[in-house]
């Protein structure tokens, strides 16, 4: 009868601790342990899969149980040995916490903890996935395994360490295993694939290691599954892509060219390729954001090296990818990251898939044509410098490859101009000679109409100095109070300031304003109130905070309002779609309800008090001349 296959994972386990790959660490601390004869009675061995942790407890376990031992190579001779390496459950018993995870599986192992050991000097229990044992299972072996018998050592393994009860976790040593380097797997790779006579290339073993995300039982396990395609032809990394369901560096190379090239076109035909080959979309997206995630890190890192140790590619595809990454921007990159993973999202819950990924890779190939943020930077400076000439041709920019709600318009603000303090005095009138002179004689025959003199319009006033923080020249407090006032976003807000208060006492530092009414002092008090008349403040003085102080008016806080203070405000009202009379009228009818409940009744004539008796003027005083019924 011919042997049976023994699969590669299982045919190069790791006999020896010179044997384990990349968990040099772990290796050096177990030695140490087990030469100055420091053995633990517990052991939790943590990390991801296919790193190393069941092989390092069966070595440590060969190392103590060896006949020659305890040793750091052990001889794999000895019955001890021999039991360990074909899994005989005499001395090391291996236990699956998945299927035997109840508290009646935990008292099986403490009812045969007692045995000694036959073979060996130690009873090792292997505890296989020990976060699926129950939480009853965990406290039933709680106490055994802080004090077990002498000769009993556990060996706890799992991949999901945050699930065992801390109180287990404290009774062990614990030793994390990290994922192991695609450099060591690679190199492991080559001399097993040298040993067996696979032909690969090294693009292949790359491929592999990465797609192994660490582990080393992956990776055999592919290469064991590769190695039966042909063995006359050489693996490629092709033809690991293609077994994983994977699109290859070329394909995504030539998809990301049509997007950058903004060629749907091509894309779209391209696309239907790579779906006709069996690739499902959500795959394609996937790696499609895993290879524009390369790109970006490419982008940012200059050093060769470390762009290769983050992106496991291999040197030859990091020079194609610096060379296509040279004229895209950073932002460039990350929209189409955030566009990948948004339609990655919708693709998995969608029945339609091929649909929303066509529509991914129009958008796509249509944004990227856009101006970039340079460009668009250089535009707006020109813009903002008075160069208005754009090419109509550039009116479509990078803007519109963000979101629309990242580009909600900015409120506006009403800037206030200075009013000159003096007004000019009227210019002499020129001699007539020169009128004449300057005066365009007009060809038509016809007698020309009376033509009004358009007077200049009145100087707005203008916003305080931003360097000083000082109010206009004038002083004129109407002139301040109405371009604080202007700057009010809210129209009713604005008017309610406008028509009830009165401006008190207007600086940098501090802003005073009264009102006639108690009501209207309380509604201005309200932060739906107050805070926009002290933006509206510290924009008009241009600085961080100001002291507002609203009071009750008395006799000399009722000055009229200043004619000029109506012509600012009207100004800024002119935009709104309501006239001042109607927006008064909402206001009063705001505030109908609080005014009738505010307002006290007219008070009722007190009579008076010459004919009352001293204790009643003495209780009149008390109550401040009021008559109590």
């Amino acid at each position: 009868m011919a042997e049976r296959y023994l699969p590669l994972y299982r045919k190069y386990r790791p006999q020896t601790f010179h044997d384990l790959i990349g968990q040099e660490n772990i290796v050096k601390s177990l030695s140490n342990a087990i030469k100055l004869g420091k053995i633990s009675h517990a052991y939790l061995l943590c990390g991801p899969r296919g790193t190393g942790k069941t092989s390092s407890a069966r070595i440590l376990a060969k190392s103590l149980n060896c006949a020659e031992g305890p040793t750091l190579t052990p001889c794999g001779k000895c019955p001890s040995c021999l039991d360990i390496m074909n899994s005989t459950p005499i001395d090391v018993v291996e236990i699956d916490a998945a299927s035997n995870r109840k508290v009646e599986d935990a008292r099986n192992i403490l009812e045969k903890i007692q045995f000694v050991p036959v073979n060996g000097r130690y009873k090792i229990y292997i505890i296989d996935e020990v976060h699926m044992l129950t939480t009853e299972a965990f406290n039933t072996l709680l106490k055994t395994l802080e004090e077990p018998p002498e000769n009993v050592i556990f060996i706890l393994a799992t991949t999901e360490p945050h699930k065992v009860l801390e109180t287990i976790i404290s009774r062990c040593q614990r030793f994390d295993f990290r994922r192991i380097t695609t450099e060591d797997i690679v190199n492991h790779l080559e001399k097993i694939a040298q040993k067996e006579n696979i032909k690969i290339s090294k693009d292949a073993l790359f491929t592999i290691a990465r797609s192994s995300a660490g582990g080393m039982r992956d990776s055999l396990a592919l290469l064991d599954q590769l190695s039966v395609m042909d063995a006359q032809k050489e693996i490629t990394a092709d033809d690991v892509n293609e077994m994983l369901g994977r699109l290859s560096f070329d394909t995504l190379f030539e998809i990301s060219k049509c997007i950058f090239e903004a060629d749907s076109q091509t894309a779209i035909t391209l696309l239907d390729k790579i779906y006709n080959k069996g690739n499902e979309p959500y795959q394609i997206v996937s790696n499609m954001i895993m290879y524009f995630r390369n790109m970006l890190i490419v982008k940012n890192c200059a050093d060769r090296n470390i762009a290769m140790d983050l992106t496991q590619l291999s040197e030859q595809n990091i020079l194609k990818l610096r060379e296509q990454v040279e004229n895209i921007e950073v932002e460039q990159l990350i929209y189409l990251i955030e566009r990948l993973s948004f339609y990655s999202k919708e693709i998995r819950e969608t029945t339609n898939r091929y649909l929303w990924l066509e529509l991914c890779v129009i958008e796509l190939t249509s944004n990227v044509k856009y101006a970039t943020y340079s460009q668009l930077i250089e535009r707006i400076e020109a813009l903002e410098a008075g160069n208005v000439s754009t090419p109509a041709s550039s009116t479509i920019s990078a803007v519109q490859m963000k979101k629309p709600e990242q580009f909600a318009p900015a409120p506006p603000v009403f800037a206030p101009k200075s009013e000159s303090a003096e007004i000019p005095a009227p210019a002499e009138p020129a001699p007539k000679a020169e009128i004449e002179e300057k005066t365009p004689i007009s060809p038509v025959s016809e007698p020309a109409e009376p033509v009004e003199t358009q007077s200049e319009p009145e100087s707005v006033p203008q916003q305080a100095d931003s360097s000083s923080g000082a109010p206009a020249a004038d002083g004129d407090m109407s002139v301040m109070w109405g371009g604080i006032l202007g700057n009010i976003e809210s129209m009713p807000s604005r008017m309610f300031f406008y028509n009830l208060s009165r401006p008190v006492s207007i600086s940098p530092e501090e802003l005073v304003i009264s009102f006639a009414k108690e009501i209207f002092v309380k509604q201005a008090k309200e932060d739906s109130k107050n805070l926009p008349l002290k933006k509206a403040a510290m924009a008009y003085f241009n600085v961080n905070d100001i002291n507002l102080t609203i009071k009750l008016a008395d006799a000399s806080d009722s000055a009229p309002v200043s004619p000029k203070l109506t012509q600012i405000i009207e100004k800024k009202n002119e935009p709104a779609p309501k006239s001042r009379e109607i927006i008064e009228k909402e206001i009063e009818e705001e505030n109908a309800e609080a005014l009738s409940a505010e307002i006290a009744p007219p008070a009722k004539e007190e009579p008076k008090v010459e004919n009352y008796s001293d204790q009643t003027r003495m209780v009149l005083d008390l109550f401040n001349g009021k008559i109590i019924d």
